[in-house]
């Protein structure tokens, strides 16, 4: 039987206990990389300015389609562009505008995982 596979942790620290790299299991660091790009503005790395999907920028725009497009838009081509071969988008829905908070937008993506065929999901909140 294979051992689960186990990445680095994020953010970067280590183990009290053992000394050594805090570890977490394939699908909790897949969910880590997505919270990242979903959570970066571009420019904000300065050795990625690409990378991120800008999402504080849309934080006061009126919930309309158009935000909801403008979103999945957004979200669909970071993810495709930072994560292909890792995860392949299921969905993002914007959360309407009785379910957030208002000054912020609620965004759950929904993938599967390539390497395990399984379904996952990631619920972020900008405000």
């Amino acid at each position: 039987m294979a051992m689960p596979r186990q990445d680095y942790a994020f953010p970067f620290r280590i183990e009290p206990s053992s000394q050594q790299t805090a570890r977490i299991g394939y699908p909790a660091h897949v969910d880590q990389m997505v919270r990242q790009l979903l959570l970066t503005t571009p420019g904000e790395r300065v050795d990625l300015p690409q990378f991120g999907c800008g999402l504080r920028s849309l934080v006061f725009a009126p919930n309309t389609d158009a935000l909801a497009g403008t979103v999945k838009l957004r979200v669909i081509q970071g993810l495709n562009q930072w994560l292909a071969g890792v995860v392949n988008v299921v969905d993002v829905v914007i959360a309407d505008g009785t379910a957030a908070e208002p000054g912020t937008l609620a965004v759950t993506v929904s993938y599967t995982l390539v390497e395990t065929q399984t379904q996952q999901a990631v619920t972020v909140t900008v405000g």
